[in-house]
């Protein structure tokens, strides 16, 4: 891969902070309440949903144009899961689709499938983690 940007931060756990190297993210970290935390902080599950989430529509976008279809109205929301595997703990992730009334002739669900050919979060997640789409 050719690099054409790279995105650096630094945290020190998931009960401290997170900063970007152009600290544009400045956020305190901390674990969940169902993780056993006081949820007073963000947590790495929803950076992860919100960058997989942004990402996916990006690439809804890209493939919208590419076929000459309007994805501007296309809302996609990331659902992250942690969880015991095996003797770890492992993610799972839900990508919730909600499509315009345009797109509900099953275009836009070949527009999903695409899209999750070329994100580049899905293409990394892709035989690690399950995935679901689910189109709405």
């Amino acid at each position: 891969m050719d690099a054409i940007y790279t995105a650096a931060a630094t945290a020190n756990g998931r009960e401290g902070r997170a900063v970007s190297s152009d600290g544009r993210l400045d956020l305190a970290l901390a674990m969940p309440q169902a993780l056993g935390g006081d949820g007073n902080g963000t947590n790495p599950e929803q950076l992860f949903a919100a960058g997989y989430a942004a990402c996916f529509a990006s690439a809804l976008g890209l493939v919208g144009r590419q076929s000459r279809v309007d994805t501007s109205e296309v809302s996609v929301t990331a659902e992250v899961s942690i969880g015991k595997d095996g003797a770890g703990f492992g993610l799972a992730v839900v990508l919730r689709v909600e499509l315009p009334e345009a797109l509900a002739d099953g275009s836009g669900e070949l527009l999903v499938k695409q899209a999750h050919e070329v994100c580049p979060y899905s293409r990394a997640t892709r035989g690690n983690i399950p995935v679901e789409l689910v189109v709405e």
